[in-house]
């Protein structure tokens, strides 16, 4: 553990060292987030395939949807998130059957706060519902309880500073915007499905850069007083369309509540649970993001009590406007009065180069410890792999 925590700590750094500032841009944390909603939907494969010098042709297939969608307002924020993978594989003896797995977790958290437009008190609601090949029934549960903070799409704020990044470059701007044109052109961009749903997927692009458009001109921004010119109308939109831009986000939030397990894979049911997380997410200059994700979950039964912890830890580096650099470590541990402790510590380290806007080759690296408190079952060494795969970013 101390091993992963010093060397999280040393490419926060590295990144932090990194990191340039333009003094004529804002950061992007300087958004003021509007009524706005971002979607993030993923699939990954990787495939390895091996044949010769063994008695069959083996291969190993991996695939993962990763799906997210967040509705921000003054007064509520509502996110849906899907995670599934499934995996195929088989061995290079004869006597090696085709090997399958899958499992998926859904869930929709809502969170309402007592005061529009506060970073303060909300209550929230949650569900959830599972599935994993080989279990007895599906996994549902249900969760109310309180929180505390926010967190902010900030992802506007950096595509606007992209978009008139460029266009200073090429002088169609007659000098350095203040921060309140970045936040106009950061509310505009931040309407994307606004324009998409009034003028149809079709043609809402041209709209929509139109907006952008205004609000340069309304700040006297633009060169010569008229229109932007077809040069900047294009790059602007090639920028919006073509480039990708990780999402960014900004704040921090703590969650506990109680709930109930209605079904569970082992087929018992009623359950009641408890549940403690929360959320830190911080851009480092307008470059970095750093986010951090807990959760503690707690099943309470007569005969079976045990708990769930899981931390995901994030840094991603914009190398270029096609390579970023992802560095992600995750931590699961859980406890129960009938199984032996797991821990499991997940650190990855990948180059995503963006062939288009929704398209990527990556290159991953991976350690994977697992302590299970079992001697000579296969796992006792520090797994390592490195692989190359593609994502298709669907939304």
């Amino acid at each position: 553990m101390k091993k992963q925590n010093v060397l999280t700590a040393a490419v926060m750094l590295a990144f932090t060292g990194a990191v340039t500032s333009v003094s004529a841009e804002p950061s992007v944390t300087d958004y003021q987030e509007a009524t706005s909603s971002y979607e993030d939907a993923y699939v990954s494969g990787q495939f390895n395939l091996d044949s010769g010098n063994q008695e069959q042709t083996s291969y190993d297939l991996d695939l993962t949807l990763d799906y997210e969608k967040v509705f921000s307002s003054p007064d509520r924020n509502t996110k849906i998130d899907f995670l599934g993978s499934g995996s195929r594989s088989r061995g290079p003896n004869n006597a090696d059957d085709d090997q399958s797995d899958y499992q998926a977790l859904g869930s929709i958290t809502s969170d309402k706060y007592f005061q529009s437009g506060s970073k303060g008190a909300f209550w929230y609601g949650k569900g959830e519902v599972g599935v994993k090949k080989g279990q007895e029934d599906p996994f549902s549960k249900i969760t109310a309880g309180l929180g505390y903070g926010r967190v902010v799409n900030v992802t506007p704020m950096a595509r606007a500073i992209r978009v008139i990044q460029e266009l200073r470059a090429r002088g169609s701007l007659t000098g350095d915007p203040s921060n309140a044109v970045y936040q106009d052109v950061a509310v505009v961009i931040s309407k994307e499905d606004e324009f998409r749903s009034k003028y149809g997927s079709a043609d809402y692009y041209q709209y929509w850069v139109e907006g952008i458009e205004n609000a340069l001109k309304s700040s006297g921004m633009v060169k010569g007083g008229g229109d932007l010119g077809a040069r900047a109308v294009l790059k602007s939109y090639d920028v919006l369309v073509n480039e990708r831009i990780s999402t960014r986000k900004n704040g921090w939030l703590v969650r506990a509540g109680v709930g109930a397990v209605l079904t569970d894979y082992d087929g018992e049911n009623g359950k009641p649970a408890l549940e403690v997380g929360g959320e830190y997410h911080l851009p480092i200059g307008n470059t970095v993001q750093f986010s951090n994700e807990a959760i503690v979950t707690a099943t309470l039964d007569d005969n079976n009590n045990g708990y769930n912890l899981n931390n995901a830890m994030s840094l991603t580096k914009e190398l270029t406007d096609r390579i970023d650099w992802e560095n992600k470590w995750t931590l699961n541990h859980s406890e129960s009065d009938k199984s032996n402790d797991i821990t499991t510590n997940t650190l990855s380290s990948t180059y995503r180069y963006y062939l288009t806007n929704q398209l990527d080759l990556n290159v991953t690296a991976k350690l994977e410890d697992l302590e299970d408190n079992i001697d000579n079952n296969g796992n006792d060494d520090l797994n390592k792999s490195l692989n190359m795969g593609v994502t298709y970013r669907l939304k």
